[in-house]
């Protein structure tokens, strides 16, 4: 789900990677297409302005400075900025009063990077997105005492659903965003909370968030509840003060003889190196066209790309937005007067400031496949439903009913891959074989047909003893 559209995982990775293989997988992706020799590794930008001639060049001056400090100035057609969003940690301690009294450590989930540390200790996360999850999680098989506070509360989703297939495999598909489309939003949260509910009640475990399950991302770990269930991970409410290694606690409760805290509070953006006209908001954001284009620059030969927060991995809609950013630069494809870009910004962030009150917050969301469909439209490649279902029954089936995967905008259109249909039609053999490790026997045809007559025929005495000896079930009730 999260790949490159024309570079498949490798199908003996498993289906979700630890960070290493990522890793892997991306030298992989740039050993394939020849791009170490275009990165330069451990270098700093530190500006990136608009040429003298800008109105007309579109031109752009870079100053970098490599890693001994040397510093240089290079000249570029187009720029794309792909840091992302998760550039800044946000370490709110002025919302803790007391906690410059704490006597142990306190650091960002951002800094976190083993348990060991923390072996035998009692400690406190704060915040419970999925940072949160994975540190409290960690941390309670090690620690003496691992309590995680929370505000809001979350719900809480396992990476596998029925018969143990992956969560998004199962779940971002393009029927079940229209059937999001056709029921009541209410109603969807009702089926979504009710099923979450069923595997462990978020109520009894202190999960219930104050949200609708749609309003918010929900927290993807499978071992939360269970470390809950056997008392080694401790929910709890904000966190009201401290008093030196005592912390209360908005409910009253105090924990005490704590070690260290550990803030899982989110992430700022920020782009020092760009020009203060870009970051035009009054809230310090960036208001972008179709979430990639600042639409106050004369000419459209910078893009900002991954600045946004879907249910769905990012990389297929970074890499679609990488596709259209470099044909505007190239001149290809064509962008809407700057007034019409402000109105379309305004009315694509409206929806989503009712669950993000914040517009810095609400101008990051995009619904998964409707964005990824609308920036492969632009770019040509959006697949035809309807016609793959006419000339190609197999394909067309698979991508409307099907997991919505990369490989479907690189069917068609420019930068099209020949080897995407194939992708897409052995997609869940590549789920299937990194773990099919242990050979299992087939039973035979003679042995299948053997217990299915042989239960068939318990059934039918089953039912003469029952009827024999008048039990209601089968005798009917009056």
């Amino acid at each position: 789900m999260m790949c490159y559209s024309d570079f498949p995982v490798p199908d003996n990775f498993p289906n979700f990677m630890h960070n290493s293989l990522i890793v892997q997988y991306y030298r992989l992706y740039a050993e394939h297409f020849n791009l170490f020799e275009h990165i330069h590794f451990q270098t700093t930008v530190r500006s990136v302005r608009q040429r003298p001639d800008f109105s007309v060049s579109g031109q752009w001056e870079v100053v970098t400075a490599d890693r001994d400090g040397q510093v240089e100035t290079h000249m570029f057609d187009g720029v794309l900025v792909c840091v992302g969003h998760y550039t800044q940690p946000i370490k709110p301690l002025s919302e803790f009063p007391g906690i410059d009294t704490f006597p142990g450590t306190v650091i960002h989930s951002w800094e976190y990077k083993k348990p060991d540390q923390y072996i035998g200790k009692k400690v406190l996360i704060i915040g419970i997105g999925n940072s949160g999850g994975d540190i409290a999680v960690e941390l309670s098989r090690t620690c003496e005492k691992t309590f995680l506070s929370t505000r809001k509360g979350s719900w809480v989703i396992g990476r596998m659903v029925e018969k143990g297939l992956p969560l998004d495999m199962m779940n971002i598909s393009r029927v079940q965003d229209l059937m999001h489309c056709l029921i009541p939003r209410a109603l969807v949260n009702w089926i979504g909370e009710r099923s979450l509910n069923q595997r462990h009640d978020h109520k009894l475990y202190g999960l219930q968030p104050k949200h609708r399950i749609l309003d918010h991302r929900p927290v993807i770990n499978d071992d939360l509840p269970g470390r809950i269930l056997v008392g080694e991970l401790v929910l709890k409410p904000n966190v009201q003060t401290f008093h030196g290694s005592t912390v209360v606690f908005d409910d009253g409760s105090i924990e005490e003889k704590i070690d260290a805290v550990i803030l899982c509070t989110g992430y700022d953006y920020k782009f020092p190196f760009l020009p203060d006209s870009l970051n035009s908001s009054a809230d310090g954001g960036m208001k972008l066209y179709r979430r990639i284009f600042p639409p106050s620059l004369e000419r459209p030969t910078l893009a900002i790309i991954g600045l946004l927060q879907t249910r769905g991995p990012i990389m297929p809609a970074a890499e679609l937005q990488a596709r259209w950013a470099t044909r505007v630069i190239k001149g290809l494809n064509h962008l809407p007067s700057a007034e019409k870009m402000s109105k379309r910004i305004e009315k694509d962030i409206k929806p989503y400031l009712k669950s993000h009150p914040c517009p810095k917050l609400a101008s990051l969301q995009v619904d998964y496949i409707p964005y990824l469909d609308s920036i492969a439209k632009e770019v040509g490649a959006c697949p035809n439903i309807a016609w793959l279902l006419m000339t190609d029954p197999a394909l067309g089936l698979r991508v409307f009913l099907g997991p919505c995967t990369p490989y479907q905008f690189r069917l068609s259109g420019p930068g099209h891959w020949k080897g995407a249909r194939q992708a897409i039609l052995t997609q869940w053999e590549r789920v299937a074989k990194p773990m099919k490790t242990r050979p299992i026997p087939e039973p035979s045809s003679f042995s299948l047909l053997f217990w299915l007559g042989l239960s068939g025929g318990g059934a039918v005495i089953l039912a003469i003893i029952a009827l024999q000896k008048k039990i209601p079930l089968f005798m009917g009730i009056s």
